[in-house]
């Protein structure tokens, strides 16, 4: 299970110039990783994406939870057993979360509308609130109430954070259970089904992206408010929130991740990404992904 943890945000006064990005109820906020050899996954992702490591939790204590982050800017966490200890705290590979204004409140609907929660809201100091969640079909996805601790501060550049979908063999399941709870519309755009929440590229417009409409004029309509999307299993893959990282060159990265010791499971060539699908070498599942829209973006 989740444990809680005091996470302070990174820089302080002198970071005061950057707009912090901020996330809408019902917006994917964050992603981190659990994972038994904490030192181990930190040189692998450092190698593979350029990331940087600030620990969070004090020497010696029984669970290390560390924060990545790439050009100053924080993308991901990874916890994992102290220096002494064995084990995890009960979550594995990657894991998703959704912002949230009332921890308590999105819970106890979880718990209504036929979900599970596996852990009930957990301060993590001044940083925010956590709750792991289970949807009606067992993946486990989790709420963030953000406190200091907004989520992540960069995403969709090469070694960023892309997209999180769900992978599952009941795509009703978002319709039915996701998009009542967290506001979520749910989309077949033809060559994908998306995630849409209203009025986030608004949100991105007004904050963080004020060129978000001119860059995507020729996107699909409605690609700014798209959060994630919804794909088919793969054949032998369970169901789960699916982590999309963003790379400059998809080949390169494989290449890299398969000399780190990573295995390369499948690789994709679709309209709008050249994708690879890896094992970490410690059994966490990712994607790999280089956006390669048409002529006409």
């Amino acid at each position: 299970m989740l444990t809680p943890v005091t996470l302070e945000p990174v820089g302080g006064a002198e970071q005061t110039d950057r707009m912090e990005r901020t996330y809408p109820a019902g917006v994917t906020s964050w992603i981190d990783l659990e994972q038994p050899d904490v030192d181990a996954a930190q040189g692998f992702y450092s190698a593979l994406l350029g990331w940087h490591w600030e620990e969070r939790m004090p020497e010696g204590a029984p669970y290390r939870y560390a924060i990545a982050s790439l050009d100053g800017a924080d993308v991901a966490g990874l916890g994992g057993p102290g220096e002494g200890e064995t084990g995890g705290t009960g979550g594995t590979g990657w894991q998703t979360y959704v912002a949230v204004d009332d921890a308590e409140a999105v819970a106890a609907a979880v718990t209504a509308s036929g979900g599970r929660v596996l852990q009930p809201p957990t301060a993590a100091g001044p940083a925010g609130t956590a709750v792991v969640c289970a949807d009606p079909d067992g993946v486990v996805f989790r709420l963030w109430q953000a406190g200091r601790r907004l989520g992540a501060q960069v995403s969709n550049v090469p070694g960023a954070w892309n997209f999180s979908h769900l992978h599952t063999d009941h795509p009703a399941v978002v319709s039915d259970f996701y998009a009542p709870l967290l506001g979520w519309r749910v989309v077949d755009q033809g060559w994908s089904t998306v995630i849409r929440v209203d009025g986030y590229g608004d949100h991105l417009a007004a904050t963080v992206d004020p060129g978000i409409r001119e860059r995507q004029a020729s996107a699909p309509e409605g690609f700014a408010d798209v959060i994630g999307g919804v794909q088919p299993l793969a054949e032998g893959e369970q169901p789960h929130w699916h982590v999309v990282v963003t790379v400059e060159d998809r080949d390169d990265a494989a290449q890299r991740a398969r000399q780190l010791g990573a295995e390369v499971l499948r690789t994709d060539d679709e309209e709008w990404t050249r994708s690879a699908v890896i094992r970490d070498p410690q059994g966490a599942v990712l994607t790999l992904s280089q956006f390669t829209p048409p002529d006409t973006w």
